[in-house]
């Protein structure tokens, strides 16, 4: 009864109204509690993105040059739970500010956190995505700092016993970036809620508060310090974000704020053991971001060690501008000692089971590692693989088509290619065209056998992903059938030669190119439809009887 009583009179007791939206509004200057990279960028060039082939490359440079990199990630994954952490508050993105919230997310005094169990399963079920050990016993503390959008003035986080710890993670390297398989070391995912979000004034005199977004269940995934290049942490976040849609625990959009990480780096010559000091990275909405962000920071380490500046090298969070393809400080770095970590004094500890943990991990699909596996087992190229298993939609797609028994080369070319290029173009994903796997199907089936031709596939195929039907009805209903009797394609040949004798007596002077006119000649007057073996071979003959 208290909790509604509260609920009906937060907003106008709390907030004031502003340009139709609820805010609180923090007057102190902004720079008493954050550093804006802007003005620090006002007097610098903008470069352009280097590729990330070039930073690659730099990257093995470095390593000539007598240093290494070493790169370890911190990875927050918002859970897609109905409501909130600790409370029955739902979070919708891009609702109005303060409009999904209550005494409990907000830290009012007298209030109470209540665990929700989805968050515990979607834990569980990462950690066992990442070969984590699983804590049977677990429990929460508060991890205190303040911050305006922290209301409680702490953070419910886990520090020294975490839910899952210690696994690893297997990824594919790109072909085009020198493949190759990488597994990094998982060191702990813990479960912790979300604080709120600033929202700047453009002149900088003030902030202000929502706190939409406290409260929101996260997982932070804590990588080991086994990366080495931009790349390999590019490709380590896209694995963790291909994990998190796979499960259905994330949607995983960075530009949503549902997947975002932070990256450790920092260099050392090769060879020493001891690691060089570290210097996270925020602000990255993009992996290609994090691949720039990363290689600018090691040039800039190794740059401060070669000219004898290497103390000049902070433990500090610095902020990646894109515009500017350089980091900025944001702030000095805080150590574990000032968060000042005691257990959650509101909250008892999370006791699984065995059985509750099988259930689970019964319960999880084919991940995405597996999958790769699988596919290459097939015979598929590492460049197909990698397309295909991205996107467990594809995946899906691609599968359905094979149990409906097609070639799985021919189905990933037509996925790769033609369906690809439609999806790209008109900005769809793969589970929202008409096409099925069945139909695809069965189309690579009528080139197969010859019923069609590869050309009219093509238009078949644009037809049945915009408009759906079957194979069977578009080529009984626009008469696409494939002219496969070798007397009429050898009468349209007979009639190509004589109506083209000019280009006929090049050919015989050895101009052996234009087949390919006489081929597009029959091809036009059969309206795509003459079988291209045949015809060709028919062709061949004629071309050649005198010679």
């Amino acid at each position: 009864m208290a909790l509604t009583l509260l609920r009906g009179i937060r907003t106008p007791t709390l907030f004031r109204r502003n340009a139709g939206l609820f805010f609180t509004t923090i007057h102190p200057p902004l720079s008493s509690f954050t550093t804006r990279a802007e003005s620090a960028q006002a007097t610098e060039s903008k470069a352009a993105p280097k590729s990330i082939q070039l930073a690659t490359k730099e990257a093995a440079e470095h390593k000539k040059q007598g240093f290494e990199a070493v790169i370890g990630i911190e990875t927050h994954v918002q859970l897609s739970t109905v409501t909130k952490a600790f409370c029955s508050c739902p979070y919708n993105y891009g609702s109005q500010p303060n409009s999904t919230v209550c005494p409990t997310c907000m830290g009012h005094p007298g209030t109470l956190p209540v665990l929700n169990a989805k968050v515990v399963e979607c834990a569980v079920k990462l950690g066992l995505a990442l070969n984590c050990e699983i804590s049977m016993t677990s429990k929460f503390d508060r991890k205190q700092y303040f911050y305006p959008d922290l209301p409680k003035g702490y953070q419910i986080s886990q520090f020294d016993i975490p839910i899952a710890k210690e696994g690893y993670l297997d990824l594919d390297l790109p072909v085009e970036f020198g493949g190759g398989h990488r597994r990094f070391g998982v060191t702990r995912v813990h479960i912790e809620e979300d604080a709120g979000k600033l929202l700047h004034s453009e002149s900088g005199s003030y902030s202000q508060v929502d706190l939409n977004r406290a409260g929101v269940p996260l997982l932070e995934i804590v990588s080991e310090p086994d990366m080495r290049t931009g790349i390999e942490a590019a490709e380590y976040g896209a694995e963790i974000q291909r994990l998190v849609r796979y499960l259905g625990v994330s949607n995983g959009n960075m530009q949503e704020g549902s997947l975002r990480c932070d990256v450790n780096v920092s260099v050392r010559p090769v060879g020493q053991s001891k690691f060089g000091t570290k210097v996270e990275i925020k602000n990255m909405n993009s992996f290609s971001a994090i691949n720039r962000a990363i290689d600018y920071e090691i040039s800039r380490q190794i740059v401060l060690h070669k000219e004898g500046q290497a103390d000049q090298i902070v433990q500090e969070t610095r902020l990646w501008d894109e515009s500017s393809q350089k980091t900025f400080t944001m702030r000095k770095k805080e150590g574990l000692a000032d968060y000042r970590y005691f257990p959650e004094p509101d909250l008892p500890e999370v006791v699984l089971t065995s059985d509750y943990i099988d259930e689970i991990h019964k319960s999880m699909p084919e991940l995405p590692e597996a999958k790769r596996r699988r596919y290459e087992n097939m015979g598929l190229s590492m460049q197909d693989v990698l397309f295909l298993a991205n996107d467990d939609n594809v995946a899906r797609f691609f599968d359905s088509t094979l149990e409906h028994g097609a070639d799985a080369k021919l189905a990933a070319n037509w996925i790769m290619g033609d369906i690809a290029a439609y999806l790209k173009n008109e900005k769809l994903s793969i589970d929202e065209i008409k096409l099925t796997p069945l139909e695809l199907s069965e189309l690579i089936a009528s080139i197969k056998n010859g019923t069609i031709s590869g050309k009219i596939g093509k238009e078949i195929l644009i037809e049945l992903i915009a408009k759906g039907g079957t194979v069977k009805s578009v080529i009984e209903e626009k008469d696409l059938v494939q002219i496969a009797d070798p007397a009429a394609i050898e009468a349209m040949v007979d009639q190509a030669l004589a109506d083209n004798p000019k280009q006929l007596e090049q050919y015989r002077a050895g101009k052996t190119k234009l087949q390919g006119f006489f081929a597009g000649q029959v091809m036009k007057a059969s309206k795509g439809k003459a079988n291209p073996v045949l015809l060709n071979k028919i062709l061949g003959e004629k071309l050649n009887a005198n010679s």
